[in-house]
Parts: structure tokens; C-alpha cells; sequence
């Protein structure tokens, strides 16, 4: 794992405090991250919960205290209402989670659901204490995880190769018709593998492409038509529509972690 405390803003249980440690590294599964969060001596009753996890098409297997959680794919942001101390999980590339944790992603949209609900109280138990017990939470998920997908159905290539379009920045309409797919059944297969359409993928990592800029020092009138948006305008609106944050208030929080 990488050394130093290290925030890319995705960590599904909310972005470290001040002082926390949160790192993450790229998955033995192709295209997932493997992260951990851990307390700092800066999170305080001053700033008792942690910052709104942002939509980015992806769902997690978060071990948490000693629990294990699926975080579904969001379509707002999400802030935790009881934080936990200690986090650590791994992140699926978007349309890939779906298959190996058994479970269609809109069945858990916008959602942060037991794994008890899903593979049954017993086996969660057991692989949770398992977790639990290890020198290292992470790669344990990781391993988990691994073994898992060697047995799951292989992700679509489909989706996968839609991924990388809307990635691109493409039109759905465009993506569907160098893939060979009609729309609407681009829109059935998408619910069950990214939990929404492709058209509000697109626009979660059209979002994503326009944040990164503006974290990187872009101005936001800049980051807007180069992310996919009309205008900066436009990228405002999505910001409010996708999270309920603006982009100045975004940028004052990075800053003040």
C-alpha cells in the first residue's frame, strides 16, 4: 500500500479529516481499488461526520468496524450518519461489481446495505471475523474479493467497452451505435451493471472528468467545456443536481482537509 496520507475525494466512507490517513493502491482485479481509511488525531467534535462521498458510477465492499457493507452505486451524494473509526475497502470499476457480489446494482442504487442481506447473516459473519482479524483489513478484502470473481460470470465486454466510451466522452447515442446496440436495450443491461442508464453514467463521469480538472488547479470556466459541459453554467448545474455542493464550496473542502 502506498505510503503517506493520501485523499483522492472517492473513498466511499467520506473523505479523511484532517490528519486521517486514507490510502488507496490499484486491485489485483482488473480496473478495482483497494482503499483504507483510518482516524487521525484532528477528527474532533468540531467536525463530528465525515464529507459527502460523490457519485462515481462505482460500488464498494466496505469493511467497517468490523461489519461488511455494499456500497451501491450513488446518484447523490452521500454522507454517512453514524462514521465509522476505521474503514477498508475495495472499490469495482463501474459495471463490474454487480456479478461478483450477486446482487443487481440498481437493487442497491443510492444505498449501503448489510452483506448479511445479501449472502446471508452466517457467511457474512464468518468472512467479516475474517476481515476483522487480519494484519491487514485490505488485502484481505482484496483476497475475498479475488476469490469471489474467479467463480462470478466474466463482466460484460459490452458495457465495459461502453464504459470506456462515456470515459471519453462520447454521446450515448454514439457509443451504442459504434457498439452495435439499440438504445433501449443499452438502457436494460446498463440498470442491472451500473444501477442507472448510460445516459446518467455519463453525465456522473462527465462530472468526474470536469472535478478532477478543477482539483488539478483548472479554472471551472476552463474545466466545463474541456470535462463535456456547454459551459460553466452547465457544470454548476450538474454539481447542484449530482451532489447539492458547488464547485467553490467543493474546492474549500479539499482545501481545508
Amino acid at each position: 500500500m502506498r505510503g503517506g496520507r493520501r485523499s483522492s475525494g472517492r473513498c466511499r466512507a467520506g473523505s479523511a479529516y484532517p490528519g486521517e490517513v486514507y490510502e488507496e493502491r490499484p486491485a489485483r482485479l482488473a480496473g478495482a481499488v483497494v482503499w483504507r481509511r483510518e482516524p487521525g488525531a484532528a477528527a474532533d467534535a468540531a467536525d463530528p461526520g465525515t464529507r459527502p462521498v460523490l457519485p462515481d458510477g462505482c460500488m464498494d465492499l466496505i469493511w467497517a468496524d468490523g461489519r461488511l457493507l455494499v456500497a451501491g452505486p450513488d446518484t447523490r451524494a452521500y454522507v454517512p450518519r453514524s462514521p465509522a473509526a476505521q474503514y477498508a475497502g475495495v472499490r469495482f470499476a463501474p459495471g463490474e461489481a454487480a456479478g461478483v457480489l450477486g446482487v443487481e446494482a440498481s437493487a442497491v442504487r443510492d444505498e449501503r446495505v448489510e452483506l448479511a442481506e445479501l449472502w446471508g447473516p452466517r457467511v457474512a459473519r464468518r468472512l467479516a471475523d475474517r476481515v476483522s482479524g487480519a494484519a491487514d483489513r485490505a488485502a484481505a478484502l482484496e483476497d475475498l474479493v479475488l476469490r469471489r470473481a474467479a467463480d462470478a460470470p466474466a463482466p460484460d465486454p459490452l458495457l465495459r467497452a461502453v464504459v470506456a466510451r462515456l470515459r471519453a466522452g462520447l454521446p450515448v447515442g454514439t457509443a451504442a451505435d459504434e457498439l452495435g446496440i439499440g438504445v433501449r436495450q443499452l438502457h436494460r443491461r446498463s440498470l442491472a451493471a451500473f444501477g442507472y442508464g448510460p445516459k446518467t453514467l455519463a453525465r456522473i463521469l462527465r462530472l468526474q472528468r470536469a472535478l478532477a480538472l478543477v482539483t488539478a488547479g483548472v479554472p471551472a470556466a476552463e474545466a466545463a467545456p474541456r470535462a463535456g459541459c456547454v459551459d460553466q453554467a452547465h457544470l454548476a448545474r450538474e454539481m447542484r443536481a449530482l451532489t447539492g455542493l458547488t464547485i467553490g464550496g467543493y474546492v474549500a473542502g479539499l482545501r481545508s482537509a
